[in-house]
């Protein structure tokens, strides 16, 4: 499907989050792409129009961001994960600031900007530079980062009681906030697509699972839902169905589909072992915090661990016990939330 046809399969505020990362307009591996949906964009690349062509392929982007807007509830966020491009058209070597382009579009949408993440990515190319080589001023700064741009619509979300105490179970610990919410994230790597025979998508570089988990748990409740309107292989998909999540992504390659339904049944191994470590980490965190003399004046009671503030005594991780396509691109998965993760238990909880 059409991800500009998002408000098809989403009603109006039924989201809580979206998480995509869409076609990076002026990269040449996604010319084709806005090509197909606009032969305008094609010919002003041909006539070697950069600023034509970069407008042209942001103005399809800037339908689906509308329709984020409306599947948005009052107080959802918007996590966009973009990077600019550079290119040469014409003879002239030039930025396309697309970062920019698209924190245009959700403002003029209504949306509020919050603060943004600059991803550093790791890279291991040996003449990664571009220019003149050591002549100045024809070297070029290289562009090594990505932005995951954060987004409100309207004010802050309000809770009902019932949320309040899901809320409460969503919480992350202490130390993970001070990590999460960096400005700059160094520690997650790139992942390169792995379609094998999957024809029909010429490109790599999909986001790692960790960058929509991070993203979920920092701007949802469990029980919330997600939307990805370029879902690709399906890891924002996978991810919130790990992190007990609704989800609902959009995605017109259908030679995708296997690659999808592949990483929504590995849901189930990659969450669990993600919040065991999770609770590894913390314990370890609390003994190194203990033993520098540092107090821990409350317990998450769920795990009989200390923790440093009392907005953490309440944290319960849902551990996944199955995952199942109940039809073609539609997935169940049901939840032991009273279990410790890698234990068992018969209580399930549907979402």
């Amino acid at each position: 499907m059409d991800a500009r046809a998002l408000c098809d399969v989403v009603d109006d505020g039924q989201a809580h989050l979206v998480v995509t990362s869409p076609p990076y307009p002026m990269i040449e591996m996604w010319d084709k792409a806005f090509a197909r949906n606009d032969p305008a964009a094609a010919a002003a690349l041909d006539d070697e129009d950069g600023p034509a062509a970069f407008e042209l392929m942001h103005s399809a982007l800037d339908i689906v961001w509308d329709a984020c807007r409306r599947a948005l509830c009052d107080g959802g966020i918007a996590c966009v994960n973009i990077g600019d491009a550079v290119r040469t058209l014409g003879g002239q070597f030039s930025l396309y600031s697309n970062h920019a382009r698209i924190v245009r579009a959700f403002l003029l949408l209504g949306f509020q900007a919050l603060p943004a993440i600059i991803w550093r990515k790791q890279t291991n190319a040996p003449n990664k530079f571009m220019g003149s080589g050591m002549l100045p001023p024809g070297a070029y700064v290289t562009l090594e980062h990505e932005f995951i741009l954060v987004f409100r619509k309207g004010g802050k979300r309000t809770f009902s009681s019932q949320e309040t105490a899901r809320r409460r179970q969503s919480a992350f610990f202490w130390e993970e906030r001070n990590a999460w919410f960096s400005d700059v994230w160094f520690d997650l790597k790139g992942t390169t697509q792995k379609l094998g025979s999957c024809a029909g998508r010429e490109r790599s570089g999909a986001f790692p699972f960790e960058l929509p988990w991070r993203l979920i748990h920092m701007f949802s409740i469990q029980g919330d839902t997600v939307v990805d309107p370029f879902l690709g292989t399906g890891t924002t998909l996978a991810a919130a169905a790990a992190a007990a999540r609704n989800s609902i992504g959009v995605e017109l390659d259908k030679s995708l589909a296997p690659a999808i339904r592949e990483s929504a049944l590995a849901a189930l191994e990659t969450g669990n072992r993600k919040y065991a470590e999770r609770i590894a980490a913390h314990r370890e965190f609390a003994a190194q915090r203990i033993a520098q003399g540092k107090d821990m004046k409350h317990a998450v009671r769920a795990y009989g661990m200390p923790c440093v503030s009392k907005q953490e005594t309440d944290i319960r991780f849902p551990v996944m016990e199955t995952i199942k396509e109940t039809r073609p691109g539609r997935f169940h998965a049901a939840y032991a939330h009273d279990a410790v993760p890698d234990d068992s238990s018969s209580q399930t909880e549907r979402f």
